[in-house]
């Protein structure tokens, strides 16, 4: 069930990984989603450089951590408009970004 996203001893930080997102989601509809959990610093559904469509997942960066801990508890494997998603702790960015 839920609550996958964060390994035993693991420190948590306050954004978390959305994935499976439906193409047509919106970061306000994330932000919205998100908001249940806590007070939501940012939003950010991730696109393609080149095409600019989304690319079906995004980050959240609550305020505090409890909040995004509870996100992760709650939201991983919910059905979030047809789509089961698939939700954790975000892990930093490694090599080279755009």
């Amino acid at each position: 069930m839920a609550g996958r996203g964060l390994s035993k001893g693991e420190k948590m930080n306050e954004t978390i990984y959305v994935g499976n997102l439906p193409y047509e989601s919106t970061e306000a509809e994330l932000r919205e989603l998100c908001e249940a959990f806590g007070e939501v610093f940012s939003v950010k559904i991730i696109k393609d450089f080149e095409t600019g469509q989304p690319r079906g997942f995004g980050f959240c960066t609550f305020i505090s951590e409890g909040s995004a801990f509870k996100a992760i508890m709650e939201l991983d494997g919910r059905k979030f408009q047809e789509r089961v998603l698939k939700v954790s702790q975000a892990k930093p960015r490694q090599g080279p970004g755009r």
